[in-house]
């Protein structure tokens, strides 16, 4: 048979040839031909067949092969072994010789069906059924694991916690995660001063119930955007003392459709100390928690020496709520110009008021542990820890949790003394709202300091809000139910 391009003879596709190559090396040759196989020169005819021989895949058998002397080119003559070994290109355009057609060196490596090595029709068919067959999206195996994850996500539902205080209006919308944790979703806090005033006429005035007002449509809002599955809104010692309390949640749940509930002391203590439970560590003996308000201070003496359960308000041993905060304080004091004697005269104040906690002194030694230490929870401490770090703006991240040498609260306290109001002012984690109060804060700070001496105080930038979270959760089963494994 012709070849269309060389003229040359050539054998039917799969034959020998006619090669006139020793019989070993004939058989070597026979057994190589294949479908995908190199199209091979006749040894001495010069014709161009269509033999075609297939290179080993495997680099290391194919050495094996060369050092045992049983490599299929071993049986070729040794003028005739490049020829046999190496496969050329068709001969040129009018050069009938196969001889002269330009050698070219085997890429051993290149895989099959590639351009420069085409494969036969036959072969093609086959490949493009089997692409036909198989399917273009493999299917994923279920995982347990991811269906967990899911399940959690699922129908876990939003809490939310209204603070309505002396000073602050704040929201907190979230969702539970780790047990006796949560992410927070949404978040609002205005300072409304809310008890400006209060001191001195017992009655919340028009102003502060306007602002009050204004930031509580907002916190409405804010819930009716969520899909808020348990809720509890909160108003503390303003609405407690003024006379008319009552009459300004009526007209506040009138103006925003928000029902309020006005909470005793104890309750907020409660809340206080399990918004902190996370702080206390392990090995801690003992602890006293104070949450400086707006219109009062909070104490709690909690003891974890003997046993600890999940939740640090069973441990509250002893309490009590002063009935002052950095408002009335500095309503009373002053807050502006503060000078080291009249900051003298608020810490004095503070401590007469302390010393009627008759249950002060029920930690016993355990005050004079190395494991003790101090908690605040209030803008007053938070404030000092941001100074403390001098931070250019105010960061949660980093001031939750810090703890603070006793020495290094001191030195916070004095520098704040000797600026002037103007000084407080420009400080970015005081600010024009806090300039006037942040003092009246540190004389309570200091009182407490006074009767509970610690080397350490751990500050945190949680409270009430955090509190009723945690109790909704955990009253809710939000956590054991999230944690479940789902059945099979």
């Amino acid at each position: 048979m012709k070849d269309p391009e060389t003229g040359a003879s050539s054998a039917p596709h799969g034959a020998s040839g006619g090669s006139n190559v020793p019989n070993g090396a004939g058989n070597s040759a026979k057994n190589g031909l294949g479908q995908h196989g190199k199209t091979v020169q006749d040894a001495q005819g010069g014709q161009s067949g269509s033999e075609e021989r297939r290179f080993d895949q495997n680099p290391k058998k194919r050495a094996r092969r060369r050092r045992r002397g049983k490599s299929k080119q071993s049986a070729v003559p040794a003028e005739n072994a490049l020829s046999a070994a190496a496969p050329v290109s068709p001969a040129e355009p009018g050069n009938p010789s196969a001889k002269s057609a330009k050698k070219r060196r085997p890429n051993r490596y290149r895989r099959r069906g590639r351009s420069g090595n085409k494969a036969p029709a036959q072969n093609a068919e086959v490949n493009a059924a089997a692409a036909q067959a198989q399917p273009l999206v493999a299917p994923q195996p279920v995982i347990r694991d991811t269906i967990r994850k899911e399940n959690r996500h699922a129908g876990a539902g939003l809490y939310a916690a209204l603070d309505l205080g002396t000073n602050n209006c704040r929201l907190l919308v979230a969702s539970p995660t780790r047990p006796g944790q949560f992410r927070v979703v949404d978040a609002f806090s205005r300072i409304v001063r809310l008890g400006e005033g209060l001191g001195a006429t017992g009655l919340l005035n028009e102003n502060a119930m306007n602002r009050a007002i204004e930031a509580l449509k907002i916190c409405r809002d804010k819930l009716d955007s969520h899909d808020v599955r348990r809720a509890r809104l909160i108003a503390t010692e303003a609405c407690r003392q003024a006379t008319n309390g009552e009459e300004f949640l009526a007209r506040v749940k009138e103006e925003t459709g928000l029902d309020l509930e006005i909470i005793n002391r104890q309750t907020e203590a409660r809340l206080a100390v399990s918004g902190c439970g996370t702080l206390v560590e392990r090995e801690t003996d003992a602890v006293v928690l104070f949450d400086i308000g707006g219109g009062s201070s909070e104490i709690a003496l909690i003891d974890v020496s003997e046993r600890r359960s999940p939740r640090l308000a069973e441990h509250i041993i002893a309490w009590t709520s002063l009935p002052v905060g950095v408002v009335t304080l500095a309503e009373r004091f002053g807050g502006r110009d503060v000078t080291t004697d009249n900051f003298a005269v608020m810490v004095d104040h503070v401590a007469e008021l302390i010393n009627d906690f008759t249950e002060r002194h029920k930690l016993g030694d355990l005050v004079k542990s190395q494991n003790f230490h101090l908690l605040g929870t209030s803008g007053t401490v938070t404030t000092l820890a941001g100074i403390h770090l001098g931070l250019e703006r105010y960061d949660r991240r980093r001031i939750d949790g810090i703890w603070m040498q006793n020495d290094d609260v001191t030195e916070m306290t004095s520098r704040l003394l000797s600026w002037s109001f103007d000084e407080r002012v420009a400080n970015p984690c005081i600010g024009a709202d806090r300039a006037d109060l942040v003092l009246a804060g540190c004389a309570i700070l200091d009182a407490i300091r006074n009767v509970w001496p610690s080397q350490k105080l751990r500050v945190a930038d949680r409270g009430l809000r955090e509190g009723i979270l945690t109790e909704l959760m955990s009253r809710d089963g939000a956590w054991r139910n999230r944690w479940l494994r789902p059945s099979a």
